[in-house]
């Protein structure tokens, strides 16, 4: 009988770790070797335990998952679980095998050890893998974004986003009758938008164009924008990205 696949399970979340290991546990030929609730502590479990597989969080606090696969000489295979999406491209870059968004299911857990199993088994190049992998990932294009209500993870269509603002430090996405935090920046925001449709009308606003209903001159060269969200709100276009805008929309 072939030798189990072994697995390390790293989560910040006793629950997130409690739920993987049980899946691990009913997979036929998987050995969950151990865990670790820290980028830190599973630095220093792979290199004790020698794992084939590690699950591995990607948002915790110190070091986080992409800052574990770095500081690991010879990583083992990586299947990403996180409940942000906008890292996906990042994760095959460095060379995951898969990137599964919580709650995790079992049968897409499943389908990841098994694709491990077959890498694991034919000698299969990793590298030449995860790059066809990442440039399918890039093709198609994330087209929701991540964001949060409370507790729960949201996912939105970019269609419905109307607005962002940065606020306070934070960052929050505005639809018709609502607002959500976004856990990313406004100039990572700006790069992964789609130019044509999301426009930086200030250092602090980026506008779905879509959804611009008014353009109102104010003073001193800046103008205001009014949107079709519930409150009819009107945000500030300043003077500087005003003349960018009028190249676009023609006004």
């Amino acid at each position: 009988m072939s030798q189990p696949i072994t697995v390390l399970v790293v989560d910040d979340e006793e629950l997130a770790r409690v739920r993987l290991k049980g899946f691990l546990d009913g997979i036929e030929g998987v050995r969950c070797v151990g865990q670790a609730e820290n980028g830190l502590e599973a630095v220093e479990k792979v290199r004790e335990l020698a794992p084939d597989v590690l699950v591995l969080d990607i948002q915790m606090p110190g070091l986080d998952g992409f800052g574990v696969v770095e500081a690991l000489e010879d990583a083992p295979l990586v299947i990403f679980a996180t409940a942000y999406d906008e890292y996906a491209i990042r994760a095959f870059e460095v060379n995951s095998i898969d990137y599964l968004l919580k709650p995790v299911s079992k049968e897409r857990l499943g389908e990841a050890i098994e694709r491990a199993r077959t890498l694991l088994a034919s000698g299969t190049d990793l590298e030449e893998q995860t790059s066809r992998i990442a440039e399918l990932v890039r093709a198609r294009s994330l087209e929701r974004l991540t964001v949060q209500k409370g507790k729960k993870i949201v996912l939105l269509d970019y269609d419905d986003v109307i607005w962002i603002e940065a606020a306070d430090e934070l960052v929050f996405a505005h639809t018709s009758d609502d607002r959500y935090l976004v856990n990313t920046t406004m100039a990572e925001l700006e790069r992964r938008l789609d130019p044509a449709v999301f426009f930086r009308i200030h250092r602090s606003t980026i506008v779905n164009l879509n959804h611009v209903v008014e353009i109102v001159p104010w003073f001193s060269g800046k103008y205001r924008i009014a949107v079709d969200d519930a409150k009819k709100s009107e945000l500030v276009l300043s003077r500087v990205r005003a003349r960018r805008l009028r190249e676009i929309l023609h006004f």
